[in-house]
């Protein structure tokens, strides 16, 4: 089986990591969010990810930091909403804080690896 260049990103890995992890947390907010920030949530969890493979596929270093740099926005998207989670207690502070460290960290990579891809 092919490995794409993708898969072979420590930040597409993390940001795999967190949609799962994202996923397992939000089963526990409240039934009637399901719709509401239930799905925005998730929906921003899984585009940094969908983001950082759909820019590997395109052919200039240009195009790649663009799909990058939507991943980036997609994940302070996802801040916001967990900020937003914890201020109406769907989240504890414990479990906010790490999903904020998981964030800070792919953000970091996603800087990084947008600069490589213009010095390209």
């Amino acid at each position: 089986m092919k490995t794409f260049s993708f898969e072979k990103l420590n930040v597409w890995q993390k940001s795999r990591s967190l949609a799962v992890l994202i996923y397992n947390t939000t089963k526990d907010f409240p039934q009637e969010e399901k719709y509401g920030i239930v799905s925005q949530i998730r929906r921003s969890s899984i585009s940094i990810s969908a983001n950082i493979a759909e820019g590997s596929g395109r052919h200039t270093s240009k195009d790649k930091a663009r799909f990058t740099e939507i991943a980036y926005g997609s994940s302070l998207e996802l801040l916001n909403l967990l900020v937003l989670s914890k201020d109406l207690s769907f989240l504890s502070e414990n479990v906010y804080l790490d999903l904020r460290n998981n964030i800070e960290e792919i953000t970091a990579m996603l800087n990084g690896l947008r600069k490589s891809q213009l010095n390209d």
